[in-house]
């Protein structure tokens, strides 16, 4: 299938464009890729435009010179829109894909029809998990990507899960050794680096959706749903860690249908 690619500023971003319709934007988590959503598009491109973009320092998009913050990777997308013409779209980010769209949608909120936030908090992060990062930076900056890697997989996914999908671990691990290693370091120190974006969510008049895992490992419930309001969805998916797309996609695709079938009716 083909990949496309567009140069913001000094960074190449690759990204996939399919179907046609309202415009889905999925934004993968950290060091991941569009690949992330093998079994998410062929759903959504029956009745949607996706765009999956690999983000800056990850999968086939380039690795900045220069260390970076949450909000310019959230520029980067609002610059691919503005290429492509796009003036609305439903953003759909998982874990950094989530911080990523409550940048985006602090600054550009007049561009979104909905956000869902899938296994991704509002919160910054807890001293306990700027401590992580660092460690997870220094571990990097010493042994390479791959020893980073092979260590966190695992933990995205349930305990159980863990042990009954390794050819998706596996197939995770292998998305995760294509980030460059500067690039995970930005990336680990932009989400140490990020604030607290809760009145983001608060101040949003559009569609929200708020996905968390029962079992997920990295972010409990009470951190996925942060803000309770008319607009804001909350949503658990049952048997599932960090990552829904790749343990649960059946419930994972009803839930995200659904959603995109109300923004579509909030339209007529």
């Amino acid at each position: 299938m083909e990949r496309f690619t567009h140069n913001v500023g000094d960074n190449m971003i690759s990204y996939m464009d399919q179907g046609i319709g309202h415009c889905v934007v999925l934004i993968h988590g950290f060091c991941g890729n569009h690949n992330y959503w093998k079994y998410i598009v062929p759903h959504l491109v029956k009745k949607n435009r996706v765009l999956t973009i690999d983000l800056r320092g990850h999968g086939e998009s380039s690795t900045p010179r220069d260390s970076y913050e949450i909000a310019e990777m959230a520029e980067d997308i609002s610059i691919l829109l503005n290429s492509l013409q796009i003036d609305r779209v439903t953003l759909v980010g998982h874990s950094l894909g989530g911080y990523i769209g409550l940048a985006f949608a602090e600054k550009h909120p007049e561009k979104l029809s909905g956000l869902a936030l899938v296994h991704s908090t509002a919160f910054p992060d807890t001293e306990i998990g700027k401590v992580n990062r660092d460690r997870g930076i220094q571990k990097i900056t010493a042994e390479g990507i791959v020893p980073f890697v092979n260590d966190l997989i695992p933990k995205l996914f349930s305990v159980k899960n863990a042990n009954e999908r390794k050819n998706e671990i596996d197939y995770v691990k292998s998305i995760g050794y294509k980030t460059s290693d500067y690039g995970a370091i930005c990336a680990l120190d932009a989400m140490k680096n990020r604030p607290d974006r809760n009145d983001v969510l608060r101040s949003l008049e559009v569609p929200v959706l708020l996905v968390a895992g029962r079992e997920d490992q990295l972010i409990p419930l009470d951190r996925a749903f942060s803000v309770e309001k008319p607009t804001i969805n909350h949503v658990v998916i049952e048997d599932c860690g960090h990552m829904s797309m790749l343990e649960q996609p059946d419930q994972l695709v009803d839930v995200l249908l659904h959603y995109l079938q109300t923004i579509t009716d909030s339209k007529r």
